[in-house]
């Protein structure tokens, strides 16, 4: 995997996103990154296509009753630039023992040039052995279940996001925004990101 590299904003094709979603999903943990990408533009036009992705064909319930169904499946979604990983209850108690699920976040793991994880997504990354060797950070209940199921990961607190290049992982639920708004900056510059931002009211801070 590569970063990706927006240079002249007036050449490129749409950025693909995907977030995956599943039952039990957290719900801002997929949405907070599903309004950030689709909010972004330039002269009047969408940067990203964002997507989302599940296992099969079925209404899925997020946690707290919301009840969503996603654009595509593992069987037949676009080619993905960017994959966003959420967390919740499903995440660290029901998908991580989900094979097919695992077998494909690995799949793509080739394929993206950025895989990011929300909140106890980072488990599911660590479940496939994608942090190993790498810093990595969760939601802060969760920290010392990744430092003691994942020894090979160096966790880190205190954090809103650690970037390591092509894996980013995020700490819980609202801190998957201020990683979005991250991705924006590294990929398309501060000022898009802060427009953004002011779009949805939201304060960022971004290193």
């Amino acid at each position: 995997m590569n970063h990706l590299e927006v240079k002249n904003l007036n050449d490129y094709k749409k950025i693909n996103v995907g977030i995956f979603i599943f039952n039990e999903v957290e719900v801002l943990d997929f949405t907070g990154p599903f309004e950030v990408f689709s909010l972004v533009e330039y002269n009047n036009e969408k940067v990203f296509n964002v997507i989302t992705i599940g296992e099969d064909d079925k209404l899925l319930h997020a946690r707290n009753g919301l009840k969503v169904h996603s654009d595509y499946q593992f069987e037949n979604h676009p080619e993905l630039d960017i994959l966003i990983i959420p967390g919740g209850y499903g995440a660290e108690h029901i998908e991580i023992k989900n094979k097919c699920l695992l077998n494909w976040i690995k799949e793509q793991s080739k394929k993206v040039q950025i895989l990011a994880s929300v909140c106890t997504g980072a488990l599911l990354l660590a479940e496939c052995g994608l942090l190993n060797n790498k810093r990595a950070t969760t939601h802060w209940m969760d920290l010392d279940r990744l430092e003691k199921d994942y020894p090979k990961i160096k966790v880190v607190r205190g954090v809103k996001f650690i970037d390591e290049g092509n894996l980013i992982t995020s700490g819980g639920i609202s801190a998957g925004i201020n990683m979005s708004f991250h991705i924006i900056k590294q990929l398309i510059g501060m000022e898009i990101a802060v427009c953004t931002a002011k779009r949805m009211e939201y304060d960022i801070v971004i290193k």
